[in-house]
């Protein structure tokens, strides 16, 4: 009995490391979406008209369900203190919810990744062409792609060469650019995500284990 109570005190611990560790990872995840929604490279384009929203929903899935980790990570730590079958039983399907989301987060990032970058480079030709038909209509949506992304042009960039970056060097084509940026970004998204999901396979098993455990000490 007494080594059996031993086991139980140690999961018990376990899960509680596991919790402050989630709940540090939520925080985290939180500011990761947050600084990549408003202080990136795609910070400029959220005050625009046609803003890449496709772009920004995983950023948005993954700032919810990092708010949601902290909230479960408090959670749970309440429900490993107290030996409750039911807030464990509660904080496994809140893990279990925070895990779907983030492999969906993960999936969107790798899978879409091609239709986001058609989508803002499809934004972006279409302020190019604003541009040339009408200086004034285009020239601000312009600037800011070109300010944001470090570009110019696309094959070359002579007719849009008022809206480019005093500092850039040397000619670049901002279609190029475009991919390369928003699919290193989409990346880094898909590996929080799954990294995140990956996480809450070991909450879910550290709580089931804990709520078998409490049940058994109970039947004992």
């Amino acid at each position: 009995m007494g080594r059996f109570r031993g086991g139980l005190r140690c999961i018990k611990y376990l899960l509680l490391g596991f919790n402050l560790l989630f709940w540090l990872a939520g925080s985290a995840v939180i500011g990761f979406g947050l600084w990549f929604r408003f202080g990136g490279t795609m910070k400029d384009f959220s005050s625009e008209d046609k803003s890449p929203e496709y772009f920004y929903m995983g950023l948005y899935v993954l700032v919810g369900a990092g708010a949601l980790m902290m909230a479960v990570g408090f959670f749970g730590c309440c429900g490993a203190m107290r030996e409750s079958q039911c807030v464990l039983g509660s904080f496994f399907t809140c893990l279990l919810v925070i895990f779907a989301a983030e492999v969906t987060t993960g999936v969107f990032a790798f899978i879409g990744k091609g239709v986001a970058i058609r989508h803002v480079q499809t934004m972006y030709e279409e302020a190019y062409n604003d541009y040339l038909k009408d200086r004034e209509r285009g020239n601000g949506t312009l600037i800011t792609f070109h300010s944001t992304f470090q570009c110019c042009g696309k094959e070359s960039s002579e007719p849009v060469q008022p809206t480019c970056p005093k500092e850039l060097l040397g000619p670049k084509n901002c279609i190029d650019e475009i991919e390369a940026i928003i699919s290193v970004k989409l990346q880094l998204i898909g590996i929080v995500g799954i990294g995140i999901a990956g996480l809450t396979i070991f909450g879910m098993i550290f709580s089931m284990v804990l709520c078998c455990a409490i049940r058994t000490s109970r039947d004992v």
